[in-house]
């Protein structure tokens, strides 16, 4: 049988959705190096590196700050996997698809969640978290997504953390698409466990989960009575190989490129300052709100709770979803996010995410979205 496959080139596109992001030149060269062994001195070396640009981007000193080897789905069961044990009452904050996510997580590890449940659109009710840590003082986490990727919204984090460690509680953090994007204090915020995703605001390839536990956090993994349920996420073992200096224990094959990858985005991130990237997303998120606006377009988030990052804007009465970002992927190559859950059909999503927030990126995404409106008149 003659193959008639043929090398895979795909179009150029300007990523304006809710992720994977554009992708930084550098990080693609970074991609084409050569590939070492995953246990070569040098390649330990970087490993080394990229602890500590991960612990400079979370803000935190925590010794089990690492890349897990799968995108932030698996970051997410890393950290649930590690802290809930059969019997684990977990509080869990939900205003939009990922606090579902987490809801999910909790009770395929056994645990039981007790949800704190916001509009979405709306953010984390800090009275109604009290209210559910009064009426459930034998919570062991609480757990919930700082930048809300379904609706735009950023909870506040901050606030969260010191409400749940009044109550003596673990926090358990989504940063999938905030790390890099606003501000993040992990060790500041008493943020326990928390994972994020290289492809968002790191400008990264998809396919790793930076994450980080604190020394609570460490402390409750060690104490478990049961065995964590997963071997590839146990993080014991995996730190064998990320946390043992020379000397390190064969757990997996890491993804030795994606990871050249990763340190470049670190890199970058370090070059530029991790506050005027904070800085840089708001200003473009700015620029993007006035043409939007100008359109006719209306944010669905209040501004103060308002992700820079991820901008989810209403679908105007009598305009084809499908249709329009079928238009902008079809005859602009730019592509922008639909709406999720409640809000499909009813929104789209703009992501201004880390390479591809910038002056370029915006103006391109207004005048394209005013000519394709305009046609459908």
């Amino acid at each position: 049988m003659t193959s008639t496959a043929t090398s895979f080139i795909p179009t150029v596109r300007t990523l304006m959705g809710p992720g994977p992001s554009d992708v930084d030149p550098k990080i693609l060269t970074a991609l084409s190096r050569p590939t070492i062994g995953h246990l070569d001195p040098q390649f330990i070396d970087l490993m080394d590196e990229i602890k500590t640009l991960l612990q400079y981007a979370f803000q935190t000193k925590n010794q089990l700050t690492m890349p897990v080897s799968a995108p932030g789905s698996a970051g997410m069961e890393a950290c649930f996997a590690n802290l809930v044990e059969p019997g684990d009452k977990v509080i869990v904050c939900q205003n939009g698809v990922f606090g579902g996510r987490m809801k999910e997580n909790v009770i395929r590890c056994g645990g039981t969640a007790v949800l704190v449940e916001d509009e979405w659109g709306k953010p984390t009710d800090i009275q109604k978290l009290e209210q559910a840590l009064e009426e459930n003082k034998d919570t062991k986490i609480v757990a919930f997504v700082h930048a809300e990727t379904s609706t735009g919204v950023k909870n506040d984090a901050e606030a969260l953390c010191k409400l749940a460690k009044k109550y003596n509680c673990l926090t358990l953090v989504d940063a999938v698409t905030s790390l890099g994007g606003c501000e993040l204090r992990v060790d500041d915020w008493q943020i326990d466990a928390i994972y994020s995703g290289t492809q968002k605001c790191l400008s990264c390839v998809p396919g790793l989960s930076p994450v980080s536990f604190s020394q609570l956090a460490i402390d409750a993994i060690k104490a478990r009575k049961t065995p964590i349920q997963s071997w590839f996420l146990d993080m014991e073992l995996v730190m064998g190989y990320w946390g043992k200096g020379a000397k390190r224990a064969y757990h997996h094959t890491a993804p030795v490129n994606s990871l050249y990858a990763l340190h470049e985005s670190l890199v970058i991130l370090k070059e530029e300052g991790l506050e005027a990237a904070w800085q840089r997303h708001q200003e473009m998120h700015n620029k993007l709100k006035e043409g939007l606006e100008a359109l006719g377009l209306e944010f669905i988030v209040e501004e103060k709770y308002r992700l820079p990052q991820l901008n989810t804007v209403r679908i105007p009465d009598g305009v084809d979803d499908a249709k329009v970002r079928q238009t902008l992927l079809n005859d602009y190559n730019l592509e922008i996010g639909a709406g999720l859950g409640s809000l499909a059909g009813k929104v789209w999503r703009i992501g201004l995410m880390g390479y591809g927030s910038n002056l370029k990126n915006v103006n391109y995404c207004i005048d394209s979205l005013k000519a394709v409106l305009n046609s459908n008149k």
